[in-house]
């Protein structure tokens, strides 16, 4: 692969890392953006009850909202986005990620069916299409630890 692709490649895949890290971290501490102080993780608050709870649409809506606050579900959603952002910041496990995350990324897109702006495409699809691409073409071996996790996991694929 021409090496610009390469170093484009591994921007997305950094600058997606950030989207979900940042996530996480906003989450967790409630650092104002989309989580207040007095909302976050840490303070009590729940990390999935907001946008379940009342920002679910369509055919799917009854049953997100169902879960919306659940323990587990929390926990799993805040597991997703750090192991998200970690995968993509350092380029490592992204076999793991490019499975996991599109499966998390359709999850959220059902959640609001239709779309807002569109019919049937929103940047989640597009994010899961990007998740999936990232292990293909090994785009943590540039500009991240993807050589060296490669090396380390040879034992274990799926790990790389």
């Amino acid at each position: 692969m021409d090496k610009k692709a390469r170093y484009l490649l591994a921007a997305i895949r950094i600058g997606l890392g950030w989207i979900f890290f940042w996530a996480f971290l906003d989450k967790l501490f409630g650092l104002g953006r989309s989580t207040a102080p007095k909302d976050a993780w840490l303070a009590g608050g729940s990390p999935t009850a907001g946008f379940l709870g009342f920002a679910t649409q369509g055919p799917l809506a009854e049953l997100y909202k169902s879960i919306a606050g659940n323990p587990i579900v929390d926990t799993l959603f805040m597991i997703g986005l750090l192991g998200l952002g970690v995968a993509l910041l350092l380029g490592i496990g992204l076999k793991i990620a490019g499975a996991a995350g599109p499966l998390m990324m359709l999850l959220m897109w059902s959640a609001q069916l239709p779309p807002a702006t569109n019919p049937l495409i929103d940047n989640h699809i597009i994010f899961a299409l990007l998740l999936m691409l990232f292990p293909a073409v090994k785009a943590g071996h540039t500009l991240g630890l993807g050589a060296w996790w490669a090396e380390k996991t040879r034992t274990a694929p799926i790990l790389q």
